[in-house]
C-alpha cells in the first residue's frame, strides 16, 4: 500500500506547485502598470531588447518616425510580433523600460500621455501588467525617435 501512495503522494506535490508556478503581479490599486512582479524559479525568461520605431511612410523629415504616440505603438507592434514568435504573449510581461526623448514639440519634455495612450492601446486591458520605468534621455539612436521600450517577459515552462 506504501508504495502505492509514495508515486501518488509526488504526482500531487508536482501538479500543486506546477499550479503556483505563475507570476505574481502586485497591483493593488488596478492600475497601468504593476508595482512589482514576482517570477518564481524555474520560469522560462524571454529578454527582448531595446526596440526602435519604423520610419512612417510619407511622414515630413523633422519627424520621420511620427510622434511619440505613433512610435510607442510603433515599437510595442514590434515587441508584440517578437514575443509571439517565441511562444510568449504581452500578459507575460513581467518588466518594461521604456526610454523617451523630449519632443521639440511638447517644449523639450517627453511626451509621458502619448507614450500613455500607445501603451494603454497594448496593455491596458490586460489583467497582468509589467512593472515599468519611464526615463526621459538625450537622445536615441537616430535623429527624430522619440521612443525606445525593452521587455523581459516570464512564463512557466509548462504554459
Amino acid at each position: 500500500m506504501r508504495k502505492v501512495i509514495l508515486p501518488i503522494a509526488l504526482l500531487a506535490l508536482v501538479v500543486s506547485g506546477a499550479a503556483q508556478a505563475q507570476n505574481v503581479h502586485v497591483n493593488p490599486s488596478n492600475g497601468f502598470i504593476s508595482q512589482a512582479v514576482k517570477v518564481p524559479a524555474g520560469s522560462e525568461m524571454l529578454y527582448v531588447s531595446g526596440i526602435t520605431p519604423d520610419v512612417v511612410p510619407g511622414a515630413p523629415a523633422a519627424t520621420p518616425f511620427g510622434d511619440t504616440k505613433t512610435q510607442v505603438i510603433s515599437v510595442l507592434t514590434k515587441i508584440e510580433t517578437i514575443m509571439k514568435g517565441q511562444g510568449y504573449s504581452l500578459s507575460d510581461s513581467v518588466m518594461m523600460r521604456v526610454l523617451l526623448v523630449g519632443d521639440p514639440a511638447k517644449g523639450g519634455g517627453m511626451d509621458f500621455a502619448g507614450m500613455m495612450e500607445g501603451y494603454t492601446q497594448f496593455y491596458g486591458s490586460l489583467k497582468t501588467k509589467p512593472a515599468r520605468i519611464t526615463s526621459q534621455v538625450a537622445a536615441l539612436v537616430r535623429p527624430g525617435m522619440y521612443a525606445e521600450i525593452e521587455v523581459q517577459a516570464a512564463k512557466s515552462p509548462s504554459k
